[in-house]
């Protein structure tokens, strides 16, 4: 019932923190296996990844000390797909569910005449607030949980510290934008089952037509959650880092790149350590809203794979957790002190501070020197020049 017809362009839009991931890494692992089947997959795998185009098609930003993609990465991706024929193609990345309704109509268009099937894969708001909130941390947001939860429930939509929080997590408008830009017979939503960790493998293996099985979770521990002890030493480390005034490199290079992918490998948290929890009030403002987007999505007359009934519920089905007693650890504070001063020991922010300096006017485009500098570097090459004339005669 779920399988495509041969041809079929898949893209997964999201919504971020509903299982993306898990279908991004298994796609590839699987990514050498795929073509026997008839199936192609354009998403992150080792050495390539097609974020750039999502991000430029959407209008998205980019993540923290990365270059605004330029549009030709989207038409340049477009092009890749068409070329795939009459082959079953998965195109994944949740940034395609930060684009607006244009975003989403010219997404579907430039895909075309292939059938295009948006898939949004949904989870409880309630269990998304944590897991979104350390996403933003990793990024660079420098509030606290409480704070931040303050500012998304207590601020109008789009103000605030995370403007592109709604846009993502109103998942009834999320669907209606690509259930008008694709029409709703070919938009398909996935409630994930998260007492079934396989289930949202086994639906993709059967929308694309692959055998049972085919598809294996990866487990890796860069996929896995932070502890709140983690993650408020990364938020800790951001305010400090805004603190000082650090170019965004700093970020990318020494966090996303460095410490945050070693706290994740090297370290194992132990049972005992405190998870995000979310609070009472949060959890009863979640749970209204999410009742209130099944409604919407059940009127919409979308594919539904899942009980989209369990998506709404009361703040009871996500209960805030007590903190465990907690193993004696280093103060966040004062760990998120020791890395600011091995990142400023290393001379690096000194050194990016350096490379921003203006190029000399030898090495600038012509429209970016004044007058008289052009003029001195002419006069330079022209003395050069006849310099060498001479020494030939």
């Amino acid at each position: 019932e779920l399988l495509l017809s041969p041809g079929a362009r898949l893209v997964h839009v999201g919504a971020h923190k509903t299982g993306t991931t898990a279908v991004q890494g298994a796609f590839s692992q699987a990514a050498g296996r795929l073509a026997e089947h008839g199936v192609s997959y354009f998403g992150p795998v080792p050495g390539r990844t097609y974020l750039k185009g999502a991000l430029a098609v959407t209008g998205s930003k980019p993540q923290l000390g990365k270059p605004v993609p330029d549009l030709r990465h989207w038409t340049d991706l477009a092009a890749d797909l068409a070329a795939q024929g009459d082959r079953r193609v998965l195109v994944s990345s949740a940034f395609f569910g930060d684009g607006d309704a244009a975003a989403a109509a010219r997404v579907v268009a430039d895909l075309g005449p292939s059938p295009v099937h948006p898939v949004v894969t949904l989870r409880p708001l309630t269990k998304i607030l944590p897991s979104q909130w350390q996403q933003y941390v990793q990024n660079g947001l420098r509030l606290s949980y409480e704070d931040w939860l303050d500012a998304i429930f207590n601020r109008p939509p789009g103000q605030g510290p995370t403007t592109n929080f709604w846009r993502r997590h109103r998942h009834d408008e999320l669907v209606a934008r690509w259930a008008e830009a694709a029409g709703p017979g070919h938009v398909i939503a996935i409630v994930v089952d998260d007492s079934d960790r396989l289930m949202l493998l086994r639906t993709f293996e059967e929308l694309l037509g692959l055998p049972a099985g085919f598809l294996e979770l990866d487990d890796s521990a860069e996929n896995r959650s932070l502890t709140l002890g983690e993650a408020e030493l990364i938020r800790l480390v951001n305010v400090e880092i805004d603190r000082h005034g650090w170019p965004e490199q700093i970020y990318a290079m020494f966090m996303k790149g460095g410490a945050l992918r070693q706290l994740k490998v090297g370290y194992r948290p132990g049972p005992g350590e405190p998870r995000v929890s979310t609070p009472a009030w949060a959890l009863k403002r979640a749970a209204e809203i999410d009742t209130e987007m099944v409604g919407r999505i059940a009127d919409l007359g979308v594919r539904v794979v899942g009980d989209i009934s369990s998506l709404a519920g009361s703040p009871d089905a996500a209960p805030a957790a007590d903190a465990p007693e907690a193993a004696p650890t280093v103060p966040a504070a004062a760990a998120a002190q020791a890395i600011i001063g091995a990142i400023s020991g290393s001379q690096v922010p000194g050194q990016l501070a350096a490379k921003k300096q203006p190029a000399r006017a030898e090495d600038r485009p012509v429209r970016d020197v004044d007058a008289r500098s052009l003029v001195r570097v002419l006069a330079g090459r022209a003395k050069r020049r006849a310099a060498r004339t001479l020494r030939r005669r």
